[in-house]
């Protein structure tokens, strides 16, 4: 298995998020953005993440600072996808093996799509690999061009097309997979010269294309998933792509779900063969529930940061309880319905 490495774009502002905090630190089902972009990488074989940060570092260094696999890369001024991959060169210089460059703010992205991209890399051997995406409404997305026997010729972004180019549906949602030395070399020669004046990382494709190397795109992304989060709308449209693609699983898995629409369970719950999930539930934080239990409607859990709550086989929770990390419940356990268990925050000024 050749050895492969991520970057992954995460220095943006995104002022029309409105925030304080760092875009891709903002959770969908109770993972920051960026950590499920990490987990897709990380489930597809990938041992290297170079995390381009900028704005809100801080915080970003705060949460993945500690992490073996990630090395937090600064670029000091947004100058585009390609100057961001730049600022990564001493990294990857003398790395032979694939570098995969990704969105930050992508959490709909998917282990399987990466893998796809991996493998159809190194079967075409390829100098770059795109996965890209159909999308009915493409606005704001980079543009695939083909010629007339499918082979990708560019990619056009969105404010730099003509007329025609805009009615291409085939877009870039930002997947690619590079063999690191044409990659490096690529950057070393690609100038901005777009209207927005940036160093685009679609230019290496072009380059790359024009020097005789191969490029291949293929089309291996739904379109729910290559939607990247810019807003507070899209965040909430994202947390219910993935919402339902949690509860899906668990259904899958045995899990009794009575009423989805109007159930929430965090993306870190686990949960055994045969529970019952009662409408109206809200399970958040990091929560073990073991198989055979009942969850009665209403219920709410709260996580904290290292604790869990873990129930234990045959557990029933009565309707309208509240469970506060740290809550362990023994094997076959009834809780009346209403209760409180764990313990509470009590703020300056409470009475």
């Amino acid at each position: 298995m050749v050895e492969c490495s991520a970057v992954i774009l995460a220095a943006g502002q995104s002022t029309r998020m409105n925030t304080l905090m760092p875009k891709v630190l903002h959770e969908v089902c109770g993972r920051p953005m960026l950590e499920w972009v990490l987990t897709a990488c990380r489930d597809a074989g990938v041992t290297k993440h170079y995390v381009v940060v900028g704005y809100g570092k801080d915080q970003i260094v705060q949460r993945y600072g500690k992490d073996n696999d990630v090395i937090l890369v600064e670029q000091p001024q947004q100058r585009g996808t390609g100057h961001a991959v730049m600022c990564c060169r001493e990294h990857l210089d003398g790395f032979s093996g694939l570098t995969l460059v990704l969105c930050g703010d992508a959490p709909l992205i998917r282990t399987e799509t990466v893998k796809v991209l991996i493998e159809k890399h190194l079967q075409e051997k390829s100098a770059v690999t795109l996965a890209t995406a159909m999308m009915a409404n493409p606005a704001g997305y980079g543009r695939i061009a083909r010629d007339g026997h499918g082979n990708i010729q560019g990619i056009i972004e969105h404010n730099d097309c003509t007329p025609a180019q805009l009615e291409i549906k085939e877009i870039n949602p930002g997947y690619f997979c590079f063999n690191t030395p044409l990659l490096l070399e690529a950057l070393s020669k690609i100038k901005p010269n777009n209207k927005k004046n940036e160093y685009y990382l679609t230019d290496t494709l072009h380059l790359l294309l024009a020097d005789g190397h191969r490029a291949t795109a293929v089309t291996a992304v739904a379109e729910e998933d290559a939607m990247g989060v810019n807003n507070r709308q899209q965040l909430s449209t994202a947390g219910k792509i993935m919402q339902q693609r949690i509860q899906e699983k668990l259904m899958t898995d045995g899990v009794t779900i009575i009423d989805p629409p109007n159930t929430w369970i965090d993306a870190r719950a686990k949960i055994g063969q045969d529970t019952v999930i009662e409408p109206f539930t809200y399970l958040h934080g990091s929560i073990v529930v073991g198989s055979h239990c009942r969850i009665g409607a209403g219920c709410v859990t709260t996580g904290r940061d290292g604790t869990a709550i873990v129930l234990g086989d045959g557990v029933f929770i009565g309707p309208g309880s509240i469970l506060n990390a740290p809550v362990e419940v023994a094997k076959g356990t009834r809780i009346a319905p209403g209760s409180v268990l764990g313990k509470t925050e009590r703020k300056t000024g409470d009475a």
